[in-house]
């Protein structure tokens, strides 16, 4: 089955790994190459979906023997689609056991460790066995937080040089309908996921007082729904979004609320994609995506060609478009620059703490999920324990010139970043 991995590996090359613009490795060629990977190499794919089945496909034909994914969510009925390596008979299970399953069923001699659960919730050691790691998340957040832990990862020795052994590579691929991209993360060595943080829009988000009063649109009926009225209903029961149960309730409560308020639209497809924040997928993009991933793994193990540097865009939605290009590295990214270096911020000195707090989170350059803020001379507020929660919260309804003098740096963390810590300069302009 591996037959043509080793002919490729076996000849000479023009294009090893050494002559390309971000080379990690010297081209050997040799017989016995696939065996030594096979041997020495462990790849942790992160993500069972769409573009993850793809992945844990391509890795396993390309002669990849030792996989592990990871994945917290189970198989829903939507899913069969172009999740290929689920039946209708693997509805409710889950993804990643699944996954893993049917790979070792089908490539026989490949062995898959499959993980249910958040990544967030592995220890650090569990990322430091692999040689690579393969995202192939629709998820945002997740994707920062891998991105801000493999980074901090790398160690430096005494004369401030980069000890390549702690350097564990990240192949990010992410795929919304028609277009896709691909890019190779080397932690402290290309930009990272956070340098590119810009091009994301946050996230989005209703506020509070429209869902509840004023709803002029059927994801305002589903997210008051989700949000609101299934805590009141069920005070003590979590919202399984994974759960057809549970999504049928939302469902049918958004298209009463909807029907009181004369708005028309709210669907179960609708549904599902305001509650889970899905993102659209077509399995050819997720193909495409899934190739140009597990291609860049391949030279990154052994370095038979040139390795990528560092970003590949698909666009197919009119066309067939595509193009790889170069992303710098930020100067000022909160994750992978000199931590020594201080960010700048000017805001009002009548502003709240509670409103400097929603500027770090509505910022694109930010884009924070839950900060906690300590200033030079005392803690602004901290997100947790709950009991320091307590204490700082009310710093949240004072103004900023109460709290803090104009030029003063605060430090700041948020989970979303693995708690990696940044300062920011606060200078009043009034």
């Amino acid at each position: 089955i591996h037959y043509n991995i080793n002919k490729l590996l076996s000849r000479s090359s023009l294009f090893g790994n050494e002559t390309g613009q971000l080379p990690n490795g010297e081209y050997s060629p040799s017989l016995s190459l696939l065996k030594t990977i096979q041997s020495q190499s462990k790849v942790l794919v992160v993500g069972a979906g769409g573009l993850g089945c793809e992945i844990l496909k391509d890795l396993a034909l390309s002669g990849i023997t030792n996989i592990h994914v990871i994945d917290l969510d189970s198989i829903d009925l939507t899913n069969l689609n172009r999740q290929f390596l689920f039946r209708l008979s693997d509805v409710g299970k889950n993804k990643s056991e699944v996954a893993a399953s049917f790979i070792m069923r089908r490539v026989k001699g490949c062995q898959v460790t499959a993980y249910v659960g958040r990544i967030q919730d592995k220890p650090i050691e569990f990322y430091k066995q692999f040689n690579i790691i393969i995202s192939g998340l629709d998820n945002i957040e997740a994707r920062r937080w891998l991105n801000s832990l493999i980074v901090g990862l790398v160690d430096y020795d005494d004369d401030g040089d980069i000890n390549p052994s702690t350097i564990i590579p990240i192949i990010d691929g992410g795929t919304e309908g028609f277009k896709g991209q691909a890019r190779v993360i080397i932690p402290r060595i290309t930009s990272c996921f956070e340098c590119s943080i810009e091009s994301f829009p946050p996230q989005q988000s209703f506020p509070m007082c429209t869902i509840s009063e004023t709803p002029r649109l059927p994801e305002h009926c589903i997210a008051y729904v989700f949000t609101i009225e299934w805590e009141r209903t069920f005070p003590n029961k979590k919202l399984d979004k994974d759960n057809p149960e549970h999504m049928t309730w939302v469902y049918k409560r958004a298209l009463e609320r909807a029907e009181h308020f004369g708005i028309s639209g709210v669907t179960y497809f609708k549904t599902l994609g305001v509650v889970k924040n899905i993102i659209p997928a077509v399995a050819s993009t997720n193909a495409i995506i899934s190739a140009a991933c597990v291609n860049e793994a391949m030279k990154l193990l052994a370095f038979h060609s040139q390795t990528m540097n560092n970003y590949y865009m698909y666009m197919g939605s009119q066309q067939i478009y595509s193009t790889t290009f170069e992303y710098g590295r930020q100067e000022h990214c909160i994750v992978c620059s000199d931590q020594s270096k201080i960010h700048k911020l000017s805001i009002s000195r009548h502003s709240l703490l509670s409103e400097l707090i929603d500027k770090l989170t509505n910022d694109n350059k930010y884009q924070l999920k839950k900060p906690s803020l300590v200033g030079e001379s005392k803690t602004l507020y901290m997100q947790k324990p709950p009991s320091l929660e307590i204490t700082t919260r009310p710093n949240l309804s004072m103004t900023l010139d109460s709290l803090i003098k104009s030029n003063e740096v605060i430090n700041i963390t948020d989970p979303l970043l693995n708690d990696i810590a940044f300062s920011i300069e606060i200078t009043f302009n009034d």
